[in-house]
């Protein structure tokens, strides 16, 4: 039983943290201006489980700490063929929208900074990616994993061919 703990924890385990962006924030009140501030935050674990989260707080220390919590409760399982994603996909959110499409082997992630850190973090190795219209990186990342929602792939890698479900093989 405590080997099958330790298995699943080793799975879950993050190998990969960023923080994209840290904004101080201003709240004008009758008592003077308040200062708080948010952190932008990925982590995966390398293998196609990702998430993503924005901590807020009165410093920047435990704004980062809160997004990292968030984003670890918040990961997805990601659909990665081999070294790339299986399809061409186009992700959308508000004014953004990232055209995302698989590369050869040896082609590395072709992405703006916000993208490069979710593949990274994915543990994809090779794509080809394009932002369009508004460049706003929560929005940027938003139009990514909504891409990557909208992957499809028979089954996650970790199931054996006993656990799957009838009807979903490739």
């Amino acid at each position: 039983m405590a080997e099958q703990q330790n298995q699943t924890q080793a799975q879950d385990e993050i190998v990969y943290e960023k923080v994209l962006q840290i904004k101080r924030l201003t709240k004008v009140t009758t008592g003077g201006k308040k200062l708080s501030f948010s952190a932008l935050v990925v982590v995966g674990n390398g293998k196609g489980k990702v998430g993503y989260a924005l901590g807020k707080a009165n410093e920047v220390i435990d704004a980062i700490k809160k997004g990292l919590q968030k984003a670890k409760n918040n990961m997805v399982w990601i659909p990665v063929k081999g070294h790339t994603i299986p399809h061409d996909v186009i992700g959308e959110f508000g004014a953004s929208k990232v055209v995302m499409k698989p590369a050869s082997r040896g082609t590395g992630i072709i992405a703006g900074e916000v993208v490069r850190s979710l593949c990274e973090a994915a543990g994809i190795q090779d794509i080809l990616t394009k932002s369009l219209k508004s460049n706003t990186p929560v929005n940027l990342l938003k139009a990514a994993m909504a891409g990557f929602a909208k992957l499809k792939m028979s089954m996650p890698p970790q199931l054996s061919d006993d656990e799957k479900v009838e009807g979903k093989g490739e």
